[in-house]
């Protein structure tokens, strides 16, 4: 089947002919979260190329990095990666292949319905976030790494992901061991965002935003320390585990 362009204010879509509908509300959601998102972070990006695929097989031939973030990622976590974004294209499944990627639990559906939205939040907050390296060097790799919990987390609550990952996040405190804090690679993608939420909870969403945008010179904790206004990690972390928990039992 012949591919296609679509086309709004900001965006462009390249996807199959029989895919137009879905593309152009694709698009539609995108534009919407240009718009958000200006409210908090101080960069907007636009021109951005979002490439439907079909199924996970055109995904990973597109982007062969997704098959290997899939294995790094917890199994609780894994469906909820369905797309990669680079500097001038956004690859994700189409909005068809990301409804047959749900499970039937509460929140699986809404939250890969926001799957475009948390590629594009992850495209601002890097490009709003000046202690980035801004070249794809292995030292941008490195800091990607060492901090993904914070820049997967803040773009997945921004997106508005966590508020319906409860069901995933209670199979990843059931089937794995205890998460470390701030989470590691393997649980950023769906714990990350809770640090955010607790931060937003306590200090206001512009605070979360503001953490999001910066990376302390002396590392994550430190980071967490100073966002929590000072009080001890230990404390911190406390909370975090008791808003896991929390969340857990709300499932």
């Amino acid at each position: 089947m012949p591919w296609v362009e679509s086309a709004s204010r900001f965006f462009r879509a390249r996807h199959e002919a029989a895919s137009r509908d879905d593309a152009e509300r694709v698009l539609h959601s995108l534009e919407l979260a240009r718009e958000e998102l200006t409210a908090y972070f101080p960069v907007t990006v636009d021109g951005l190329s979002v490439v439907l695929h079909r199924s996970a097989g055109s995904l990973s031939l597109a982007r062969p990095v997704v098959p290997m973030a899939w294995l790094a990622t917890a199994p609780a976590a894994r469906r909820y990666l369905a797309g990669w974004v680079g500097r001038h294209e956004l690859h994700m499944l189409e909005p068809a292949a990301l409804e047959q990627r749900a499970s039937g639990v509460e929140g699986s559906r809404e939250m890969l319905e926001r799957t475009a939205l948390a590629l594009y939040a992850r495209r601002v907050i890097a490009e709003s976030n000046r202690d980035l390296t801004p070249r794809p060097t292995p030292r941008r790799v490195a800091q990607e790494l060492r901090w993904a919990w914070l820049l997967e987390g803040a773009a997945r609550w921004f997106a508005g992901q966590t508020d319906y990952a409860r069901p995933a996040i209670a199979r990843r405190l059931h089937e794995g061991g205890e998460p470390a804090f701030p989470p590691g690679v393997r649980d950023a993608l769906l714990l990350g965002g809770t640090v955010i939420d607790l931060l937003a909870r306590e200090e206001g969403d512009r605070a979360a935003a503001e953490f999001a945008c910066q990376l302390h010179p002396h590392g994550p904790r430190a980071a967490l320390s100073r966002a929590f206004g000072g009080r001890p990690l230990v404390r911190t972390e406390e909370a975090w585990r008791s808003h896991l928990r929390r969340l857990a039992r709300a499932a």
